[in-house]
């Protein structure tokens, strides 16, 4: 058997074919055994209740043993009858075997909330070999046309009351009306049709689809900024969610026109040609990040929640439990089971935006200067790290942080220092005995002094000088141009003949950003983190 050849992750896709996967044909044969032997059970137990006479004393420990308070307990005939039993089995075998395939995630929501329906009320037809069989093979084999109906799902929810809609295709904005409720909720059947679009557009981005309540997340955070601009999926459209509910949903030009090609599928002499052709330029207006953060590490992010910093009275007759911390912005992730891989990855989202790790009684939260809840907002709706947190706490990355050190040549007898030292990327490869570490943020100091460094616990830019240093290996902050005026400071701190090494924007390559210094410059190095889009290049500059 071939093996189907996925997308690269975060290769656009066009070909709706590579979609899909086959499904092992074992799986329904050891599905449809068990069911047998189910039917057998049920069927065995309703001869031996009924037919053997059995009921009148069943109906004596009902009676005997139930709640006496409870009004119309059911009888032993009734809970006994074969259909009702058999159909609930169907039910509940037929809801299985579309879990062994990705039929039900390929199927728009209007098919899955018939599906659902029929599941729900027990309308599934007999689980025999033949009609399993034959149905998986005609649903495997229509998910190519339930991705179309998908795309169509969400075209009919356009709402026709607006008239940026355009009537023959998918628009540059698309209009979407109802997402909330009379009562400000969020309207969840609606919903739907946003979560397919979102799964459709992470098709051809080659992601994993978001779950089904990955959506609500995103639409809370919208609910709670009525009338803002939210990027949303590695910038592969953008939405803007108002009070009355109407959402306006502006599609990155790369995911329309292959919408629009999809909805030909259905509707082929119907959409004009112009509306399916790829765009000739990139446009300006939407920058797609080409490794958004996987939706799995999302939704842990997006169920992280308070850390108890007072303390909790966790019933009428123990005394209050003291709080681990007194920090009023520290979250924990919830208690939902998450793989080692989604943790390590949210972890490390949490250190970019300044998050400090701590553990105690064997239970761990992260602990920030600032409330992160707005930072973790973009987060959750971009599917990217928000720049101006990322640049101002970026850590290091380890093949960065290794290269930048081996270029700055370090001896034992120098003198070294690491400005804006974060919790330590550089210094950890720098000797630990010579190194000084200067860094603004106390949490960050305290992590530095737990290794062992001395620490200047200071804003770089106003710290007074004590001394100049044969080494500094440096990460600085980038947001607002920050970068030039903390290199410039470092370097008025650099002894003659001594060298300084930054880790900056690879724009700044090939600039004479340090006049009087020796320059050479690293390659770049692109998209060392999902879920940014920075790009860094290493300067070392030297001097006479």
């Amino acid at each position: 058997m071939n093996a189907v050849a996925a997308p690269a992750y975060g290769e656009i896709v066009d070909d709706v074919a590579e979609f899909f996967a086959p499904m092992a044909g074992d799986a329904i044969d050891g599905l449809l055994g068990r069911y047998d032997s189910a039917r057998r059970s049920i069927e065995a137990l309703h001869d031996f209740v009924i037919a053997g006479g059995k009921a009148g004393a069943l109906n004596y420990f009902l009676d005997g043993n139930g709640d006496n308070g409870r009004h119309g307990t059911i009888s032993v005939e009734r809970l006994f009858q074969l259909p009702g039993a058999i159909a609930s089995l169907n039910s509940s075998y037929w809801g299985e075997a579309l879990a062994l395939t990705d039929v039900y995630d390929a199927m728009p929501q209007k098919r899955r909330n018939e599906w659902n329906e029929q599941i729900r009320e027990h309308k599934a037809p007999d689980f025999e070999e033949s009609t399993v069989r034959a149905t998986l093979s005609e649903l495997l084999a229509a998910r190519a046309k339930f991705f179309a109906e998908r795309v169509d799902g969400i075209f009919q929810a356009l709402s026709g009351e607006h008239v940026t809609n355009s009537p023959s295709a998918f628009g540059k904005r698309m209009i979407v009306a109802r997402m909330l409720t009379y009562y400000d909720t969020v309207d969840h059947d609606r919903a739907g049709y946003l979560n397919d679009l979102r799964c459709i557009i992470a098709k051809f981005m080659g992601r994993e689809e978001p779950s089904h309540n990955s959506t609500g997340p995103l639409l809370e955070i919208l609910r709670r900024n009525t009338g803002q601009w939210h990027s949303v999926d590695g910038h592969a459209m953008k939405i803007r969610l108002y009070k009355k509910g109407t959402a306006h949903i502006e599609i990155h030009p790369e995911m329309a026109w292959r919408l629009n090609s999809v909805l030909a599928s259905i509707y082929p002499s119907a959409i004009p040609a112009s509306f399916r052709t790829k765009p000739a330029r990139r446009t300006k207006e939407f920058q797609m990040v080409g490794r958004p953060l996987p939706f799995t590490v999302v939704n842990a992010l997006a169920g992280m929640k308070q850390q108890p910093c007072k303390p909790v009275q966790v019933d009428h007759w123990s005394l209050p439990r003291e709080p681990l911390t007194d920090n009023a912005n520290a979250l924990q992730f919830s208690y939902d089971r998450h793989s080692a891989i989604t943790q390590a990855e949210a972890e490390k989202v949490l250190a970019m935006i300044g998050g400090v790790k701590r553990t105690a009684g064997g239970h761990s939260w992260f602990e920030f200067d600032f409330n992160p809840r707005s930072a973790l907002d973009e987060i959750i709706s971009s599917g990217c790290i928000p720049d101006q947190k990322a640049h101002q706490f970026y850590p290091t990355p380890e093949n960065v942080a290794a290269a930048a050190v081996e270029m700055a040549q370090i001896e034992p007898e120098h003198s070294c220092l690491e400005p804006s030292a974060g919790m330590g990327g550089l210094a950890d490869l720098m000797p630990k005995a010579k190194t000084v570490c200067i860094e603004i943020s106390d949490l960050h100091c305290e992590v530095l002094k737990a290794k062992g460094y001395y620490v200047e616990c200071a804003d770089f830019l106003k710290w007074q000088i004590t001394g100049k240093y044969d080494r500094i290996v440096m990460n600085p902050p980038y947001s607002e141009g920050r970068w030039q005026a903390h290199i410039e400071r470092a370097a008025s701190m650099l002894k003659l003949g001594g060298r300084l090494v930054a880790v900056l924007p690879a724009s700044a390559k090939g600039k004479d950003v340090l006049p009087g210094l020796k320059h050479e410059w690293s390659q770049i190095y692109n998209n060392e983190f999902a879920g940014t889009s920075v790009s860094v290049v290493i300067l070392s500059a030297s001097a006479a």
